[in-house]
């Protein structure tokens, strides 16, 4: 069957089979409290973001250009970076132009469900079998809290309004996929305080619906978001929600919270090699004379070239220092990769191996790496270490952080 080639839906491939993201969908249809879609990733690696977007053209040949690389490549899906129903004429040919190649690949897509009534049947006559909805409550009420604006038919509803007619598409669309036999796979965003209580209630009716799977997920606080200030949703926390879900029906544990232009296996995003347009640096590398003060900067990398290592994920850091002649690599320090899997990042071990791997480093001013969280982030600045999130080569991430670390002692 189809499901035990794809990484999200089958726990036992993702660890076999890669899968590709094309970033094909830039608009969105609604305004989600917890999103701020910024296309680039100096900002976070986390859905919604992207390096680039895509045409279908483009799109079509990034696919063969990854699947002339990665042999065990399964499956292709556009996970925005906003809504792949929002942007359906981009997102039909993407597809289109990939199936007539011929090639033995899944298909699949996320949406919010809002305009799944409008091409479910498509969808389905396309030979589409996994689709991922993003559901998040059943009760408008708590729904006004987590949705700013939903626009549909060219108008635009807030509050209770919206939310409703969000809600009510989205069953809608998800009874008709189950019926034609479409692979549901729901969504969940756990937000502490406004839809946490009221998870099961949603897990209990996807169940009815015939809904394959659910993977709750942990809210990622995004700056600019109207939710940027909330507490990121500990693992812990999720993983008790998923333990209490898992009595009504099967629970996805293995997500990643992919990028928008993700490539590779879940555990190894590999986009980073697979860009199909060069991104414009944040900064050059900066002039000597502009550095004028001495830094000692951790970079995360997994080969010394490219910022594309989670902090989380390393096994050494490379010590940089910076002054007024050069960038110098003078170190490399191992520790113990301290996040294995999202399950164990909250574990007593995992914490001990976080202590460690910030102890490693507190003779620098900063860490440059692809990815942190927030959590970390605030450990790492009690200890006067600012967090510089980049994913470009090595020389322009020291160039951008050494900008932030002048910006900041400029404050």
């Amino acid at each position: 069957m189809e499901e035990s080639k794809h990484p999200c839906y089958n726990a036992d491939a993702h660890h076999k089979y890669a899968r590709m993201h094309l970033p094909v969908a830039p608009q969105c249809n609604i305004s989600c409290n917890y999103c701020n879609r910024k296309f680039d990733c100096v900002n976070e690696s986390r859905p919604g973001v992207t390096s680039e977007v895509l045409t279908p053209e483009l799109a079509s040949q990034k696919f063969s250009w990854v699947k002339e690389n990665i042999e065990n490549l399964s499956v292709v899906g556009i996970a925005g970076p906003g809504d792949a129903l929002a942007n359906w004429d981009v997102t039909k040919k993407s597809i289109e132009l990939i199936q007539a190649k011929g090639e033995d690949i899944i298909f699949c897509l996320s949406t919010n469900g809002l305009m799944l009534p409008h091409y479910a049947a498509e969808l389905v006559e396309m030979g589409i079998k996994h689709i991922t909805v993003t559901v998040n409550c059943l009760d408008p009420n708590i729904g006004a809290r987590l949705y700013k604006v939903v626009n549909y038919e060219g108008k635009s509803y807030t509050g209770v309004a919206g939310a409703e007619l969000m809600i009510q598409n989205q069953l809608k669309g998800i009874a008709y996929l189950v019926e034609h036999g479409v692979l549901v796979k729901i969504n969940i965003v756990m937000v502490k305080g406004i839809n946490d209580h009221h998870i099961p209630e949603v897990v209990k009716k996807m169940k009815e619906l015939g809904v394959f799977i659910t993977n709750i997920m942990p809210l990622i606080p995004a700056p600019g978001s109207a939710f940027e200030k909330f507490p990121q949703t500990s693992m812990k926390e999720i993983n008790e929600m998923r333990d209490l879900c898992q009595l009504e029906m099967q629970q996805m544990r293995h997500c990643k919270q992919c990028r928008a232009d993700a490539v590779g296996l879940l555990g190894n995003d590999r986009s980073n090699e697979f860009r199909m347009t060069k991104p414009e640096p944040e900064k050059s590398v900066l002039p000597a004379k502009q550095i004028g003060k001495e830094y000692r900067i951790a970079v995360t990398s997994k080969h010394g070239k490219l910022v594309d290592q989670h902090f989380g994920h390393a096994t050494e850091f490379l010590i940089y220092q910076i002054n007024d002649e050069s960038f110098t690599l003078v170190e490399r320090r191992k520790v113990e990769q301290y996040c294995s899997g999202v399950s164990e990042c909250d574990s007593d071990l995992q914490e001990g191996r976080k202590s460690a791997a910030i102890q490693a480093i507190e003779d620098c001013d900063a860490v440059l790496t692809m990815r942190i969280g927030y959590h970390g982030q605030q450990r790492l600045l009690e200890h006067g270490i600012v967090s510089v999130e980049y994913c470009y080569t090595v020389e322009e991430g020291l160039a951008y952080a050494v900008e932030q670390l002048t910006m900041k002692k400029a404050i």
